[in-house]
């Protein structure tokens, strides 16, 4: 499919002859067994081409801490380090973003050849920068546009909450008819597109570690060169970090010719589109998901009622699992290609007991005389909290053994999320069957196209299942 899988980058051909010489100067190590290309790679813009064959292990490059640009490496780290509690926000992103306000509009800024490959950020695609419209037409029912929503609310509380007030107190630094709110907006993109973060350090003290408060993730930072790298699921090198460096290490061998792509985590299409601005062409994409909004599964148990009693029933069991936790009013169910996933953590399915009782169905699902007893247990609530107990992520496998009741609640979720959308699947089966319709789309449509249809072909798999 020649849907590009990568964010536009758009220097000119001298900016990046100044980057390398800039790259050398700070001490930024390049192998020779690769080169920045323009061609050969799977979108258009910068990446990095193998000029020989690597074998698995190979460090590509090596950057040095000080090459890195952030909040405590750019010219206004002492201001920001004195100003640090008047900076805090909800993204933890402000004092970078600041650094990045200042140096991007400073001639002789220490990074403007790195800057320069991006000239005034224009080429950030990011459906915030779409219109209402597009992300209504194109996006409906991924939930992309609902992120966006909040993302450009955040945007605008962060700049007149925090950032206009710092630049007010320092006029010798910061001036708001340069450093205005569609710079501001722009630089949150480039950071959600182009920025790394730092993985925080495993606590080998298991009983500290149970005791500690959720650690606060560590500020982004940018890295140059990695961060032309284009992402792909089935990636050929990663990112490593070390107290003196960072190295970009090949995961796996690859041809002379071949194209070194990274991984920005295990991330869905939909994720992609937002943060990054594109998405893998199908099937391409193995994290794919798709969202079904807790909402949704209440509203489903709702609709499955015929008595005024059995309703009230529905909501008195959802209350309970909102007490428990186990649910919210802005929780999703995320459903990949094998299992069922978290909103927050990707990696933690949601649980099925070796007796088949997946809990949120088998809850919503309960008479109220079941529902009564349920709660008088004294063991269940021990029992689903036990480390290492008995259980098995839904899956494929497992759905057809749920009963009826529950599939049926399942079923019901799916198709009011399928509803959704303002195409159906077939639809747009027929326009990625053909080539020549499909390169008439625009790259927005292209990769909107392909957010839908994956999530699309994940729900309809998980809806043939609990038939």
């Amino acid at each position: 499919m020649a849907s590009a899988a990568k964010r536009a980058k758009v220097g000119p051909p001298d900016a990046l002859e100044a980057f390398l010489h800039w790259c050398a100067d700070v001490g930024l190590e390049l192998s020779p067994k690769v080169q920045v290309s323009r061609a050969g790679l799977v979108a258009a813009g910068y990446g990095l081409v193998a000029t020989e064959a690597l074998p698995a292990g190979e460090v590509l490059f090596v950057v040095p801490r000080a090459a890195l640009l952030s909040q405590h490496t750019g010219a206004l780290a002492p201001l920001l380090r004195t100003e640090s509690a008047s900076l805090e926000s909800q993204s933890g992103w402000v004092p970078l973003l600041l650094s990045l306000l200042h140096e991007s509009t400073t001639s002789n800024s220490h990074w403007a050849p790195y800057l320069a490959l991006w000239p005034g950020f224009s080429g950030l695609d990011h459906p915030m920068f779409w219109s209402a419209e597009e992300q209504k037409r194109l996006l409906k029912g991924t939930g992309v546009p609902e992120a966006v929503e909040k993302d450009l609310a955040n945007i605008q509380l962060e700049y007149s909450s925090i950032i206009l007030p710092f630049m007010k107190a320092h006029p010798d630094v910061f001036n708001p008819q340069v450093h205005t709110l569609e710079l501001y907006q722009k630089l949150v993109a480039f950071v959600m597109a182009y920025s790394f973060q730092e993985p925080l350090d495993d606590d080998d003290d298991d009983e500290e570690e149970e005791e500690e408060e959720e650690k606060e993730p560590n500020p982004p930072v940018m890295v140059p060169m990695a961060d032309l790298l284009n992402h792909v699921a089935n990636h050929n090198a990663s990112l490593e970090y070390s107290p003196e460096c960072l190295k970009m290490v090949t995961t796996r061998p690859i041809h002379k010719g071949q194209e070194v792509l990274n991984t920005y985590g295990e991330l869905a299409n939909w994720q992609l589109l937002h943060m990054y601005g594109f998405a893998e062409p199908y099937p391409g994409n193995t994290n794919d998901a798709a969202d079904i909004q807790m909402l949704t599964l209440r509203t489903a148990a709702l609709q499955a009622t015929k008595t005024q009693a059995e309703q009230q029933l529905v909501l008195e069991l959802w209350d309970f699992l909102c007490q428990l936790e186990m649910v919210g009013e802005e929780g999703a169910f995320v459903m990949g290609w094998q299992t069922v996933f978290t909103e927050e953590e990707l990696a933690m399915a949601l649980k099925l007991p070796n007796n088949a009782d997946l809990w949120w169905l088998q809850v919503l699902s309960l008479s109220a005389e079941e529902f009564q007893e349920f709660k008088e247990q004294e063991s269940w609530e021990e029992e689903r909290g036990k480390d290492g107990a008995a259980y098995l992520p839904l899956s494929p496998a497992t759905v057809p053994k749920l009963k009826a009741s529950w599939r049926k609640l399942l079923g019901d979720a799916i198709r009011l999320t399928l509803q959704l959308y303002n195409s159906g699947l077939k639809e747009e089966e027929e326009i990625l069957g053909d080539l020549q319709a499909y390169s008439k789309l625009s790259c927005r449509e292209q990769f909107a196209l392909q957010v839908r249809y994956g999530q699309k072909r994940i729900l309809q798999q998980w809806l043939e299942l609990a038939a």
